[in-house]
C-alpha cells in the first residue's frame, strides 16, 4: 500500500500526542513492518502559524483535547485552514475522564468540511489537565493496547473497502454549549480568565515560557501574562519545582468536584 501515515497533534502535556502516536504507529507498521510516520506538532504558537495541504495517499491521524466539552475555540482557526484534498483521517479526542461531550463530532465536523474523508474516530481518556489524581497516569497501557486494536481495525478497512464510508461518531447537531462549573450556590462561573500563579520554589528556568501552547508566559518575569490561559496545565505538570499553581476558588472547587464526581474510570470509545 503507497500510503503515508500522519500523526498530527494538539498535546500540552503529552496526553494526546501518546494516543494519536500509538495509532499512527500501528497503522504503519501494518502497511510496511517499518515506523515511517510524518509527525506535526501543532502545540506551540509556531507549529500553527502555515497551513497543511494533503492529498488522497495520506493517512492523517488528527488528536486535540477537549476543553469543557468541546474542540478548544482557540484551535479552531488554525484547524479550519487544513485540507484534505481526499485524505483519509481518523480524528481522536482526549478528555479528562468526565465526558467528551460534542468535542468527537465537531472535530469530525470540521475535518470533513476541510476535504477529508473520515474512517474512524474515537474518544480516549488521559490525565487531566487541572489534576493530577483524576485520570491518573492515564493513557496506560490498557489505554494504549485499545489504541493499538483500533488501529488494526482501521487498517483492516482501508485494504478491504475499496469504497470506503464515512464514519458515524457519538454526538449532537446542534453542538451543546461549553459546559461551566458551578459555584456551591449552583450558580455557572466563568473560570476563563483565570491564571497559575508563580511561588518561591521557581529557579526562572523559563521551561514553562517553553511549554506554553499560547506563548503567554513573559520570558523576562515569569509570573506574568501576555496572553490568555487555556488551562491546559502544561505550566504546571512540566515544572521541575512546582512552582507554579492557582489559588482561584471557582477553580479549586470545580477540580475538587470533578476528582469526587467523575473518579470511576471511564474506557475508549471507538467508531469505525
Amino acid at each position: 500500500m503507497n500510503k503515508k501515515v500522519n500523526a498530527m497533534y494538539f498535546s500540552a502535556t503529552d496526553t494526546t500526542k501518546k494516543v494519536v502516536s500509538q495509532i499512527a504507529k500501528k497503522i504503519s507498521e501494518n502497511m510496511d513492518g517499518e515506523i515511517t510516520v510524518n509527525n506535526i506538532d501543532f502545540t506551540l504558537p509556531e507549529g500553527r502559524k502555515e497551513s497543511r495541504s494533503f492529498t488522497k495517499e495520506d493517512i492523517v491521524v488528527v488528536g486535540v483535547p477537549v476543553y469543557a466539552g468541546r474542540v478548544p475555540n482557540v484551535l479552531l482557526k488554525y484547524l479550519n485552514i487544513i485540507t484534505g484534498n481526499g485524505a483519509l483521517v481518523v480524528p481522536i479526542v482526549l478528555y479528562g475522564n468526565r465526558n467528551y461531550d460534542d468535542a468527537l463530532i465537531e472535530l469530525k465536523d470540521l475535518l470533513e468540511l476541510n476535504g477529508f474523508k473520515i474512517i474512524a474516530g474515537g474518544a480516549f481518556i488521559g490525565e487531566h489537565s487541572f489534576s493530577k489524581i483524576l485520570a491518573n497516569n492515564r493513557p496506560d497501557e490498557k489505554d494504549l493496547a485499545i489504541a493499538s486494536d483500533f488501529a488494526d481495525q482501521i487498517y483492516k478497512k482501508i485494504i478491504m473497502q475499496d469504497d470506503i464510508q464515512n464514519v458515524m461518531v457519538k454526538g449532537n447537531k446542534p453542538y451543546r454549549k461549553y459546559y461551566k462549573p458551578k459555584n456551591k450556590e449552583g450558580i455557572p462561573v466563568d473560570i476563563r480568565k483565570v491564571k497559575p500563579k508563580t511561588n518561591s520554589n521557581c529557579i526562572d528556568c523559563k521551561l514553562c515560557v517553553s511549554v506554553c501552547p499560547m506563548g503567554s508566559i513573559d520570558e523576562s518575569d515569569v509570573s506574568k501574562f501576555n496572553g490568555i490561559c487555556i488551562k491546559c496545565g502544561a505550566c504546571i505538570k512540566k515544572c521541575p519545582t512546582q512552582a507554579k499553581y492557582y489559588d482561584d476558588q471557582d477553580y479549586l472547587r470545580h477540580k475538587y468536584e470533578l476528582e469526587i464526581d467523575y473518579s470511576e474510570r471511564r474506557e475508549p470509545e471507538i467508531f469505525i
